[in-house]
């Protein structure tokens, strides 16, 4: 392509001469611009190679390397297109020329290689003087008619060799293979696709002139990538992604739990995202291993041999296996995004992005004008041969006449042009000819030969004067081709399918993101909290800041949220993995979550999925509320409890039972039913016990039929049985009376 961009001429002078920096600058980088673009990057729309892999199958075309013949060298393949089509390094033409080879690179591969050509753990292919190779039966069509004028030759770079400017591409070598390149300011990424898909959605395309893109991915779904894989793409985004020529594919390993003796099992995979190493795939999953940033994956190991085989064991039996890859779809290359940006050269001259339908488009309008071509060469050779036909006709029926010039004219290629008014082509075809084909015979098959001919050039003659008829033969040539490259043969059989991505929700997977462990959570009275790993029962060691004493302290798992109630009724939702460690007096809740100005807390306790809270407020206002309702995922909490001033949250309880006690500062004892108090996500609730002084001391749910019981300041436990409530039992809004003896007289149930 360097040749069509000149260098600025030297001076006439032949001395120095002036420039302008920035022009001369801008001449310049564009020139480089532009012989990128043309000349390296981008595919040409038509054949869906860029110069260099073209370059490589036409020297190999040269070579006579089809593919029924021997391997040669590829040092000599290397050589031969680096010495008469491609001036770069040779190293780029033989990677070039290794990645054609790879059949986990390219989906039709175009070389067929003998020797190590690398393999997908990303280990490089071994030197140039080992490896040998050959066309494929795909790179042969893609060269298919060359010799019968089917394109358009130019000179090579040093003028003394022509070189293709297009292959005829008798197949849709653009999506079936891909493509991908940077050039400057553009690149192209364009996934490979089933040749056999392709070939419906032509056939489709050729019928339909104005079908739309969403019609055409009826036939070809999606990319279909030499390594599997699962696409978890919406349809709609597909769509999208091929109306405009540019989007992305979400594309996942293939993997499946295998069961192993007593319960155990592994996941296995066995398909890898396309353009992924192996190795290094495994490197960063054991890498993330020995981070402790996969707490639910015990071990990774490679099995692969011919196939890929990864193993990954879990942790625990007991963990769900689509869960387990999820975080490794997160966090490793098993799930990449494949992006697409069809930017190609249009008629091999106008870099463009274009849609599905367009490339598919540009390749069917090549394919009419290779048969044109082709037809018009077939119909030029047809005449040439009719009139040599023509010729030898003229001489059986003449043949002594014939045979007495040749014997004793001087020149007797003029004395037969004259006496039978032949023609250069015919006087020189008959003083060629050998005495042994002019037998009886020979005329015979002549004659057949001539009406055959004739026969062929009517139908050339057609074809070319009918649009309709032209496709029909391009339509009947891509039938062949998907016969054979169909779904039912090895290399056409559809690789990558789709899926939808397991909809996990986003808090059972950061669970699943933390490692679990048992730990004791403690807070003081002044709101400062911390987390002991494992389940501490005796906490009269620990040590608190200055007067500071303990409040509440419970046992969780480093996956559990903590719910805090504030004294405005606000619930805000800590996470038992952030807290921090037992070794200090801890952190004060306030620096985890958004507490308002002079509010205090009321409670803290785990959340325990499904279960439901008393919460009320000093007033004696409350109602019960699900847990589920309180967990928030911001630090500026949920408020649950509407409150008036001056009232406080001043209590949340276990609703677990199917009484309430509630017990006033006035030390009025009132038991009423749990059903009379209301069930809601948040609001101010009800009345469950009238004051005349004072506020709400303390309240319990329990079961009647169990007794009502409390602990005395000294730990001991007192229990007074159902049938002793009976004077306390009344309705909500009451005011009760006097506890049984015995009750403490902090008023609190203990």
């Amino acid at each position: 392509m360097g040749k069509n961009v000149q260098p600025p001429a030297p001076p006439a002078t032949g001395g120095a001469e002036p420039v302008n920096l920035r022009d001369a600058l801008e001449e310049r980088y564009l020139a480089y611009a532009l012989s990128t673009i043309m000349g390296r990057a981008l595919p040409d729309a038509r054949d869906g190679l860029k110069p260099v892999h073209r370059r490589i199958l036409y020297g190999m075309q040269i070579l006579r390397l089809d593919p029924g013949t021997a391997f040669k060298k590829c040092a000599k393949i290397v050589g031969d297109v680096m010495g008469s089509f491609h001036p770069h390094g040779d190293q780029a033409i033989y990677d070039a020329l290794v990645r054609l080879a790879q059949d986990f690179s390219s989906r039709y591969p175009l070389v067929d290689g003998q020797g190590n050509f690398g393999n997908i753990d990303g280990d490089s292919a071994a030197a140039y003087r080992y490896t040998e190779a050959r066309m494929t039966d795909v790179a042969r069509l893609l060269l298919e008619g060359i010799d019968e004028d089917a394109i358009d030759f130019r000179e090579n770079y040093s003028g003394d060799q022509q070189e293709p400017v297009v292959l005829p591409a008798a197949l849709p070598n653009l999506l079936a293979n891909g493509a991908q390149g940077i050039a400057v300011g553009m690149a192209t990424s364009i996934p490979p696709h089933n040749l056999a898909e392709l070939c419906d959605a032509a056939l489709y395309l050729i019928a339909h002139a104005d079908a739309s893109v969403e019609q055409l991915l009826n036939f070809a779904p999606g990319p279909d990538f030499p390594t599997g894989g699962i696409i978890v793409e919406s349809k709609e985004s597909i769509v999208e992604t091929y109306r405009t020529g540019r989007g992305s594919f979400r594309l996942r390993a293939r993997w499946s739990k295998e069961e192993g003796a007593r319960g155990a099992w592994v996941v296995v995979v066995t398909e890898i995202p396309y353009m992924v190493q192996k190795s290094r795939l495994i490197e960063k999953i054991a890498e993330l291993l020995n981070d402790k940033k996969l707490p639910l994956v015990a071990d990774i190991r490679d099995e692969s041999a011919e196939d890929v085989r990864v193993v990954i064991e879990p942790r625990s039996r007991t963990i769900d296996p689509a869960l387990l890859m999820e975080q490794l779809f997160k966090l490793s290359e098993l799930e990449t995004r494949f992006p697409m940006n069809m930017n190609v050269l249009v008629d091999g001259v106008v870099p463009r992005v274009v849609s599905f339908k367009e490339a598919l488009q540009q390749w069917l309008d090549h394919r009419r004008e290779v048969l044109l071509r082709r037809s018009r060469h077939r119909q030029a050779e047809i005449e040439r041969r009719l009139e040599m036909v023509a010729g030898m006709l003229i001489v059986f029926l003449n043949l002594d006449a014939v045979i007495k010039i040749i014997r004793e004219e001087d020149e007797p290629k003029e004395a037969l042009k004259d006496a039978f008014a032949l023609s250069d082509l015919q006087a020189n075809y008959i003083l060629d000819t050998r005495l042994r084909s002019l037998r009886r015979l020979e005329e015979m098959q002549l004659r057949r030969e001539h009406d055959d001919l004739e026969k062929e050039k009517r139908e050339i003659e057609r074809l070319l004067g009918d649009e309709a008829k032209q496709w029909k033969t391009i339509a009947s040539q891509i039938r062949e081709l998907k016969k054979k490259y169909g779904p039912e043969t090895k290399i056409g059989k559809r690789r990558t399918s789709f899926g939808d991505a397991p909809d996990i929700a986003s808090a059972e997977f950061a669970e699943a993101m933390v490692e679990r462990e048992p730990v004791t959570v403690v807070v003081s009275e002044k709101g400062w909290i911390r987390a002991l790993k494992g389940h501490v029962a005796d906490l009269s060691n620990l040590q608190f800041k200055g007067d500071d004493q303990l409040f509440v302290s419970f046992f969780a798992e480093t996956t559990s949220k903590i719910l805090v109630l504030a004294s405005d009724g606000k619930v805000f939702t800590l996470d038992a993995g952030k807290l921090p460690g037992g070794r200090g007096q801890g952190e004060p809740i306030r620096l985890m979550a958004d507490l308002g100005e002079g509010e205090a807390i009321t409670a803290v306790f785990p959340y325990a999925p499904g279960a439901k809270m008393l919460v009320a407020a000093s007033d004696g206002r409350g109602f019960v509320v699900a847990q589920d309702e309180m967990v928030g995922g911001t630090r500026k909490g949920k408020l649950v409890l509407n409150i008036d001033a001056p009232a406080k949250a001043s209590l949340i309880v276990s609703a677990e039972g199917d009484h309430v006690a509630v017990i006033g500062e006035n030390r009025k004892l009132l038991v009423l039913p749990l059903e009379q108090v209301p069930e809601m996500a948040r609001g101010k609730g009800v009345r469950l016990q009238k004051y005349k002084d004072g506020g709400m001391a303390d309240a319990k749910v329990f079961a009647l039929a169990q007794g009502l019981t409390w602990k005395d300041p000294a730990g001991r436990t007192f229990t007074v049985a159902a049938n002793e409530l009976n004077d306390w039992i009344g309705n909500r809004a009451e005011a009760g009376r006097l506890p049984p003896r015995g009750f403490p007289k902090n008023n609190r149930f203990g």
